[in-house]
């Protein structure tokens, strides 16, 4: 079902009704559905566009909806799905191994950029290895073992003699721990 309502996109712009309700909505929800759409979509600009074109479609239909933030996540939702079926993203890197561990590589800005790239590059490292310090010990154990040393779980509980759900638990806390260190910092830059 596709959760689109409302004029049509050539229809004449026109200013919800109740414009104050409108407002209030996209304050209260444009954080949490930005945060969905980032963690769905790859490419910063286009989850920037998608979340530009629901709000403009709400703007549209703001006064036919009744559960804005329900409408809001299936709109979001709907085109997150049109833009895969347009456009297929392309698996996250691997090197030579097969692993798919780049990803630190390629969120961290290129120092080759410039000057304000490098000190971004080295203010960012310098957060994460502070919040991984500040971590408990068997939590960080964990995370790196698994995020970049490549362990897999079962391998770490064979060689640990630590249940293998123990470990999930111990990263799953390191990763919640550090995401609420790292947001704190650099707010919704980190998801």
């Amino acid at each position: 079902m596709d959760a689109s309502i409302g004029p049509s996109p050539s229809a004449p712009f026109a200013v919800p009704t109740n414009a104050s309700r409108f407002n209030d909505i996209v304050t209260r929800e444009r954080a949490r559905l930005g945060n969905f759409i980032r963690a769905q979509v790859r490419n910063a600009a286009d989850a920037e566009d998608i979340l530009q074109d629901v709000l403009l479609e709400f703007y549209l239909a703001a006064d036919a909806v009744e559960q804005a933030g329900a409408w809001l996540f299936r709109v979001a939702k709907n085109r997150i799905v049109d833009r895969a079926r347009k456009k297929k993203e392309e698996p996250p890197p691997v090197n030579p191994d097969g692993d798919s561990r780049l990803w630190l590589q390629e969120a961290l800005p290129d120092p080759a950029a410039g000057p304000d790239a490098a000190y971004a590059r080295q203010a960012l490292l310098a957060s994460i290895h502070a919040a991984l310090q500040a971590l408990p010990p068997q939590q960080r154990d964990v995370f790196l073992a698994h995020e970049i040393e490549g362990l897999s779980f079962a391998d770490m509980a064979a060689q640990w003699q630590v249940p293998q759900n123990t470990l999930l638990a111990r990263k799953r806390y390191a990763v919640l721990a550090l995401r609420a260190k790292l947001q704190a910092e650099y707010g919704d830059l980190i998801v």
